[in-house]
């Protein structure tokens, strides 16, 4: 075992605290399931951004980085670092439409949309695909980083690590609902920073600063021959890469535009428009940048600690491995344990997020709205307690079949990749139905597992079938699978909406009443008399590509000052800071507060 007695002090004080928070928040998270999943519609901008990046940063997420670094180079992180364009997108075009929706769970947005039989089953069905299944396997890979992690660290075997971690998360996820998981969040964004740079600058030290360290990796042998590259270049990266680098950052950003279900939430919570605005723009920095170089340096040093000529057959065969054996390799006593406490952080900060938001919809969208109607809101509290226990073993199975942490993330892209426009579209066309949305999730579910389905039909199909299919399903088509798959669902989508009727004026009317929203609106609008709460397109879409400067200049700044390149750092960096300050002024003009003494609730 690689921790002393001090570092398990260290972890014990930490876990005390955060328990000590969970219990303190119960009270006020017991009156309603408003109070208990969205804090009562009352968080601050900076309160709820940290929440949902501290959510972001879980277990998985600096064994993954580091993996990919060892695998391919820096630039490998684009798999996650694309998402920002998408973050941007929910910043000036969506934040503040959730908010006006005024609802718990982005699944209850369903029935305001769309009317009828449709709509009941399509909420119903969305809130157990992205509460149960989607959201089982994202807590599931979260629970393997910490497997992982575990077995370098404490000698634990995966059982035990489950049990101790569930059982954590679960003691204050339970009791405090959304106020305990926001402030813990904020608690746990803190030290998993402090953590991170810590050992981060351990390994910048031992290597003496950047420039040395990259020229020492550049010298490696057999590391990566883009190790140092902060885009896929010709002269390093395979076509296929390149033109997978295309997809994510031309195409697939778009999946993430309209915001995922617990970013949803933390907006829900905020006090008004403006906070859930400055709330979306702080977690796209933080989240993308802020929370990436540490690991980013840990990878790279990685490379320098473990050869990949010389490395230990545990490591060669899982290089997501690597990120726990440095801080092994390099954390004195104490700051080991700081780490152990740091990745605890990440876990719970994780872990709590899913729980609470995967509960909301399980209760507010299957339970209460189609089971049990007219109970008492402590009734509500109190199944949404039994749920997050549930949804908690659940996602433990998950995490005992999966063995690759990148291998989920891809997954989950190309779940979503088939309904990425008709989510996003469905704000801003009045023509978009139920049926729409329905075709575009069944299609992207049986495309993103189509290799499963086919399976069962080896037996009778061709040869010359069974290559064609193992090719389309193969690791290096992962991503151009799903720019496929957002391509084939939008066609599908739309060839439905042709074919099948549009809401009635009644569900349309009602939705654009209390949502008002811009795009293709024109005759509602005039049947209504309301007018789109909108800016014009010709703001937010300047807005929107000035964030995008901001925080891709940021992060490909501070990349270019750790490896090495301070003059075109600085250059980058200093693009950043007028970008950001322009795109801060923007979001803040076009974005109402809430008039003294207003709820910040939807009309």
């Amino acid at each position: 075992m690689a921790l002393t007695t001090l570092d398990w002090v260290v972890v014990c004080v930490y876990g005390a605290i955060v328990l000590a928070i969970g219990f303190g928040f119960a009270r006020r998270a017991s009156g309603s399931i408003e109070d208990y999943f969205i804090a009562g519609r009352s968080l601050p901008w900076w309160l709820a951004g940290t929440s949902i990046a501290a959510t972001w940063f879980a277990t998985d997420a600096p064994l993954a980085t580091a993996a990919l670094v060892r695998r391919q180079g820096v630039y490998g992180n684009w798999l996650w670092w694309y998402e920002a364009a998408g973050i941007l997108m929910l910043t000036f075009f969506y934040a503040r439409l959730w908010r006006r929706a005024g609802v718990l769970t982005d699944a209850e947005v369903i029935e305001i949309r769309y009317g009828g039989a449709p709509a009941r089953a399509l909420r119903c069905f969305s809130a157990v695909y992205q509460g149960l299944l989607k959201n089982a396997v994202v807590m599931g890979w979260v629970m393997l980083a910490m497997v992982k992690f575990s077995q370098v660290l404490l000698g634990w075997d995966p059982a035990l690590t489950l049990t101790v971690c569930i059982g954590l998360a679960l003691a204050y996820t339970v009791a405090s609902g959304l106020w305990g998981v926001v402030v813990t969040d904020l608690l746990q964004f803190v030290a998993g920073m402090l953590g991170a740079m810590t050992l981060a600058g351990i390994v910048l030290t031992r290597f003496g600063g950047p420039a040395a360290m990259a020229e020492a990796v550049r010298n490696v042998p057999e590391a990566p021959p883009g190790a140092l590259d902060l885009v896929p270049s010709t002269a390093t990266a395979s076509s296929l890469e390149i033109v997978s680098f295309l997809c994510l950052i031309g195409v697939l950003w778009l999946r993430s535009g309209q915001g995922d279900g617990y970013v949803a939430q933390r907006l829900f919570a905020t006090r008004d428009e403006r906070q859930a605005v400055k709330a979306s723009l702080w977690f796209a920095f933080a989240g993308t940048v802020l929370l990436t170089w540490p690991w980013i340096v840990v990878g790279l040093g990685s490379l320098l600690v473990f050869p990949p000529g010389t490395m230990e057959p545990a490591l060669a065969a899982d290089p997501e491995l690597a990120y726990p054996m440095m801080i092994r390799e390099l954390m004195p006593a104490g700051l080991r344990g700081l780490m152990v406490a740091t990745f605890l952080a990440a876990f719970m900060s994780t872990m709590d997020t899913h729980l609470c938001w995967g509960a909301s919809y399980m209760v507010n969208d299957v339970y209460r709205r189609f089971w049990r109607r007219d109970r008492s809101e402590r009734h509500y509290v109190a199944a949404s307690r039994i749920m997050v226990v549930v949804l908690a073993v659940v996602a433990a199975g998950v995490a005992w079949q999966l063995d690759s942490i990148q291998r989920g993330w891809i997954f989950i892209i190309e779940l979503t990749a088939g309904v990425a426009l008709v989510w996003l579209l469905r704000w801003y066309w009045w023509r978009v139905n139920a049926w729409a949305e329905i075709a575009a999730m069944a299609g992207s579910v049986l495309l993103a597992n189509g290799r499963l389905l086919l399976g069962a039909l080896e037996p009778v199909l061709p040869a010359a079938a069974i290559r064609a299919v193992d090719g389309f399903y193969a690791p290096e088509m992962d991503l151009i699978r799903g720019v496929i798959i957002l391509v084939a669902c939008t066609a599908l989508w739309l060839g439905v909406v042709l074919a099948t009727r549009p809401e009635s004026d009644e569900v349309l009317d009602r939705f654009y009443r209390r949502v008002h929203p811009g795009g293709w609106w024109d005759h509602v609008a005039e049947r209504t008399g309301v007018r789109s709460a909108d800016p014009p397109a010709s703001r937010m879409w300047p807005g929107f590509l000035l964030g995008a400067l901001f925080v891709y200049a940021s992060l490909l700044g501070i990349g270019h000052l750790l490896t090495g390149r301070a003059g075109t750092g600085l250059l980058l960096l200093a693009v950043s800071l007028a970008a950001g300050a322009i795109t801060v002024r923007i979001a803040h003009a076009d974005t109402p507060a809430a008039p003294p003494g207003a709820s910040g609730t939807s009309p």
